[in-house]
């Protein structure tokens, strides 16, 4: 089934390489792109346009494979260019290739009349007509690109109504949530960023007439950002600054912090950047946190990280990690044993200190800016699902990285240099923030264990397994601590992690 055809209309070739962008943006793994059109009506323009796009490369040669019949090209998006003009059948098209390109990337095909029996059924038709400078486009889509098509052209309009028309888009990055993001190029400016971020139907109750996002207070719109930003700044930390907002369709363009990370250059943790994470944390941790901040007439209540959002969160684990890892499902006296277990923990926790809480405070967030100073040499980005909740779980979250392993020895260095930092408060008690610790580093690494099972059986994003071998040493070294001993049974029990000496 296909959406209803757009037409678009490319006032001159400047158009048609901006509108490609558009479109590279909006591909994804086995969409089956097809370009048909006299000769001379823009195809080879969009097409090398498009390739360029996805490579970041604006002097990439992309010939045409009139000859060749198809050009593969191995980029973050891998793309297999094809020109059937020359082909004698369409059974032809198993020669080239065509099915295991869709398998593992995108397709580009020009001359698809050549073999239009053959192609996928769901290809995306576009036409070009015209002369001269101008072209009218026509696109026969199915409804999953028409949308995420028009969600990129929409994202064009807004940098058109911000003063960034004819600027140049490329893909930044995009993350486990729905949230994506580009490099925005202004002609003679400094690049930009823009955070597309569409607002996300809140899903089915699973609890309490709640959804998942509601119960772990997950931000479902761009206002937290925006007012966290705006707090965080006002504090004398490096969070981008808003330049643009759309707040009702979810887009903001933001400052660009910058392209350094904390890790050196061969990828590992350098100890002078997490040690002014492990600052910026103390200093942080010592503010009154925010309760309600005020974005354009809305408001945004900075929501407590209570026990009900720490146990949805723990469920993932025997919801969906360790069917995983044993292949078989966990049973129900085995997870209320292990929930009980987990509200005794967060009992705990009533008595320990809370603050502002990031969520997500490690390298993939963090942006070193060595021409700064003081705190300003770090930025801090993707805080929207900021809670006030223990103070420790942020600094569990730097000192056992999801994305990059911690040498246990730099572990307890931040670790210690933390207490150190907050030691000056007479308020500050240190064991009860080294039990508080320990807990909310298994709490948080029981989360991301099956967060990243769940990533790649639910939504088909594999490259997040690669990380599970860390997340299971750091969940292991948690469990040693004496506060948690009946968990670590639990776990050794339930055949994961090291048995009860």
């Amino acid at each position: 089934m296909l959406a209803a055809p757009t037409r678009v209309e490319l006032a001159d070739p400047g158009a048609t390489v901006l509108f490609a962008e558009d479109v590279a943006l909006a591909l994804k793994p086995g969409d089956c792109l097809c370009l048909s059109g006299d000769l001379g009506a823009g195809k080879s323009t969009f097409a090398r346009a498009l390739i360029r796009a996805i490579a970041d490369d604006a002097d990439l040669e992309a010939p045409s494979p009139t000859f060749t019949l198809v050009q593969s090209y191995q980029l973050r998006l891998p793309l297999a260019h094809l020109d059937l003009y020359r082909i004698g059948s369409a059974d032809e098209l198993e020669e080239l290739g065509l099915d295991d390109a869709l398998g593992e990337g995108a397709a580009l095909i020009e001359w698809p009349e050549r073999a239009l029996e053959r192609l996928p059924e769901d290809s995306i038709m576009m036409r070009f007509e015209g002369l001269g400078d101008s072209r009218t486009l026509t696109i026969s889509a199915p409804p999953g690109f028409a949308t995420r098509l028009e969600r990129s052209r929409a994202a064009r309009r807004f940098l058109d109504e911000t003063g960034l028309d004819r600027a140049a888009r490329r893909h930044l990055q995009g993350d486990a949530s729905s949230r994506s993001y580009e490099t925005v190029r202004p002609v003679g400016r400094d690049p930009v960023i823009l955070m597309n971020a569409p607002r996300q139907p809140d899903g089915p109750p699973i609890r309490d007439g709640l959804p998942y996002s509601q119960i772990a207070h997950l931000a479902e719109d761009v206002v937290p950002f925006v007012a966290l930003a705006g707090w965080l700044r006002a504090q004398g930390f490096a969070a981008p600054e808003i330049l643009a907002a759309d707040l009702d369709q979810g887009f903001l363009l933001i400052e660009n912090l910058g392209t350094a990370g904390i890790l050196d250059e061969e990828g590992r943790p350098d100890p002078e950047r997490y040690g002014l994470a492990i600052d910026c944390l103390a200093a942080l941790h010592s503010k009154e946190a925010p309760g309600s901040l005020q974005v354009n007439g809305r408001q945004h209540v900075v929501p407590r990280y209570d026990a009900r959002a720490m146990q949805i969160e723990v469920e993932l684990l025997t919801d969906w990690y360790l069917p995983w890892r044993r292949g078989s499902p966990v049973s129900d006296d085995e997870r209320a044993a292990y929930l009980d277990l987990w509200r005794s923990l967060f009992a705990r926790l009533e008595s320990a200190e809370t603050s502002l809480v990031l969520r997500d405070y490690h390298s993939p967030n963090l942006i070193w800016r060595d021409q700064k100073s003081g705190f300003d040499r770090l930025g801090i980005i993707d805080f929207q699902d900021a809670m006030i909740g223990p103070s420790a779980y942020d600094v569990a979250s730097l000192c056992q990285d999801a994305r990059v392993t911690i040498p246990q020895a730099l572990a307890d260095q931040l670790l210690d240099r933390y207490v150190q930092a907050r030691s000056s408060n007479p308020d500050f008690d240190e064991q009860k923030f080294r039990e508080a610790y320990a807990i909310m580093a298994a709490q948080r690494a029981a989360k991301i264990l099956g967060i990243f099972v769940r990533l790649k059986q639910r939504d088909g994003k594999p490259g997040y397994l690669r990380h599970l071998p860390r997340i299971e040493a750091y969940i292991a070294a948690s469990l040693a601590h004496p506060v948690l001993q009946p968990l670590r049974l639990w776990f050794a029990k339930a055949g994961i992690g090291a048995p009860e000496s």
